[in-house]
């Protein structure tokens, strides 16, 4: 996010986390964003892009939902996803280039957006019929509680975790993608006894599952030893 310099003394004394990210992407990623973010015209600032992604991501959603009637709308839901990797990723990248860094403001909006939208996503995920409503609230509630994960680690180990593992959103948003243009091919998979959202959700949830028990023990392990009672 971005804006003018910090003046508050809440501000002064706010304490950024170190970012850690280590995705599969996440080199080409950050050369191709500040390719973006050199290049972006004045009058756009970090602002519009929050909203675009935000935007993207509920559209994302509605198109789902739509997908259950006409598949067509899974062509849409993939350049909604491609937009709100625009502009979530790209917002803080431009506010960084352009030294107009908001921490606080901008760990606040991008988070508590970035919920709102995974709820929006998943729910038209949900109504699709590409994938059960229990798989997809098993996803969000993974999705949430590894959010969580990363926001206690920003706030007791001074990191913050954007990624886990090799996978980071970058990573989420082009398996989606990915998928979609495969269920307009092929819905169902092994000879039609799976569907192939269902098949990649619980193969998904396993993941999350074991990256969350993963972080949470060693997050654990790792405080009670920084303070170990004497």
């Amino acid at each position: 996010m971005a804006t003018p310099t910090l003046t508050t003394a809440n501000a002064l004394t706010f304490r950024q986390a170190k970012r850690l990210q280590e995705s599969l992407l996440a080199g080409l990623e950050k050369r191709l964003l500040v390719w973006m973010a050199e290049r972006t015209p004045a009058w756009i600032n970090s602002d519009h892009l929050t909203a675009l992604g935000f935007a993207a991501q509920l559209l994302t959603g509605f198109s789902y939902a739509l997908a259950r009637s006409h598949p067509c709308w899974l062509i849409g839901a993939s350049g909604f996803l491609v937009l709100n990797w625009l502009g979530d990723s790209l917002d803080g990248t431009l506010a960084r280039v352009r030294r107009q860094q908001r921490p606080r403001y901008g760990f606040y909006v991008d988070h508590v957006l970035d919920s709102i939208g995974a709820v929006a996503l998943l729910g038209g995920l949900a109504l699709s019929g590409y994938i059960s409503p229990i798989l997809a609230a098993g996803l969000l509630i993974l999705f949430l509680l590894l959010s969580i994960q990363s926001y206690l680690g920003a706030y007791t180990l001074n990191e913050f975790r954007m990624s886990f593992w090799c996978f980071g959103p970058t990573e989420l948003r082009f398996l989606l993608v990915m998928g979609n243009l495969a269920l307009l091919r092929r819905p169902f998979v092994f000879h039609g006894h799976f569907r192939l959202f269902q098949l990649g959700g619980a193969i998904g949830i396993v993941g999350m599952a074991a990256m969350l028990l993963f972080f949470t023990a060693r997050n654990t392990i790792r405080l009670y030893k920084e303070e170990r009672l004497r």
